[in-house]
């Protein structure tokens, strides 16, 4: 399908680069970094970031399906590559034939992959997710044993990691839960593990990786920090209560619309949708092609606004399926097609995706992963 020339993102190069020299200073060159391009690399384009991520040296891609992990390979990119997501029993054999790496925690599972790579004559390298109280993907336990007995009478699957997640270390500024997980993981590790040797383990996220050097272990997964983007307000506060000086994470994604029609309106008019906002003064109203279907959500309504020639312009009335309308009767010189900011930097002026996600009531994450994928994505710099 033909890209819009009307709405696009465009990604910095140059940011990206920043934020994961940033993450690498952290961790230190003897461990791996996994850079999570999973869901579009959370609205930044899975491509394209990947490409910028090799450029800076990281060792591992983590996507969440086997469709992201074959568009990936259709690429080129011979990095190891870990679907973090499911993948039906039924794909299996396309992901090995593809060297992808599979996170596995069912028995269902790894029947099938014993029974495919003996077929194909592979082995095939799993990473097995532990279950340390986020009670999402994950096993322990008995299940755990009954996975570990299976695999070791497997002649064709390896048992190259493990790996847990944490369920609120970006959430709150206590992390006594955080740290009872890892107590978990360690437990589960000498438990049913210690025979597996030379295993990459990772539970570190970005808000662990930030906030505890502990859990590094021989690699771990960014996602939202390589972005430029902070885990959390209580992520910053954590951090900044260690006494260090915080790390300047730089947003990679500027999202961008265009003037499409420009028109003066009496005051006493109604705009848009429900008629929600009215006018209390003659004014000129921008209508922009790009609404909720596009990403731009309808909590927007009449409390967003945007950037044009580097000064606000209000949302005014209902965020529309495919358009919006903007108040730019105070900003001089406004002409068809001029470029509007929607997130990112214009001028002096800033649309966060942190401030967006208050008005919308939701996390950053969401904000930029919602940009709809058909949108271009421009690699500046």
């Amino acid at each position: 399908m033909r890209k819009s020339r009307l709405n696009w993102v465009e990604i910095s190069e140059k940011n990206l680069l920043h934020n994961l020299s940033i993450i690498r200073k952290l961790i230190g060159k003897q461990r791996k970094l996994m850079a999570v391009v999973k869901s579009n690399a959370y609205g930044h384009g899975m491509c394209e970031v990947a490409g910028i991520t090799i450029k800076a040296g990281v060792d591992w891609l983590g996507v969440n399906s086997i469709e992201e992990g074959i568009e990936l390979k259709g690429k080129g990119i011979t990095q190891p590559t870990l679907i973090l997501g499911y993948v039906p029993i039924a794909e299996l054999e396309e992901a090995i034939k593809n060297d992808l790496r599979l996170t596995i925690y069912n028995m269902e599972t790894v029947k099938k992959l014993d029974e495919v790579g003996k077929r194909l004559g592979k082995n095939t390298p799993v990473h097995i997710k532990i279950e340390t109280g986020t009670n999402r993907q994950g096993v322990k336990d008995k299940e755990l044993e009954n996975l570990l007995s299976f695999i070791r009478s497997s002649s064709s699957i390896k048992i190259e990691g493990i790996s847990t997640h944490f369920a609120n270390i970006e959430d709150t500024t206590d992390h006594s839960y955080a740290k009872y997980q890892l107590e978990q993981f360690k437990k589960i590790e000498d438990e049913y593990l210690k025979e597996f040797t030379n295993l990459i383990r990772h539970a570190a996220c970005s808000a662990a990786t930030l906030l505890f050097p502990e859990t590094y272990y021989e690699m771990v997964r960014v996602g939202i920090s390589m972005y430029g983007l902070w885990p959390s307000k209580q992520t910053k506060v954590s951090f900044s209560m260690k006494g260090k000086k915080l790390p300047e994470l730089r947003p990679a994604l500027t999202w961008k619309s265009t003037i499409a029609q420009l028109k003066q309106v009496p005051e006493g008019s109604y705009i848009g949708y429900g008629c929600t906002h009215r006018t209390t003064r003659n004014s000129k109203i921008a209508v922009l092609p790009v609404g909720y279907f596009d990403g731009y959500s309808r909590s927007f309504s009449n409390v967003a606004y945007v950037l044009v020639k580097g000064k606000r312009a209000p949302v005014r009335g209902r965020v529309c399926m495919n358009m919006i309308l903007v108040d730019v009767t105070d900003i001089g010189n406004v002409t068809l097609e001029d470029e509007v900011v929607l997130l990112g930097k214009q001028g002096d002026e800033e649309i966060t995706a942190d401030h967006l996600a208050e008005l919308a009531g939701t996390i950053n994450y969401e904000i930029v992963t919602n940009i709809n994928p058909s949108l271009e994505r421009k690699i500046t710099d």
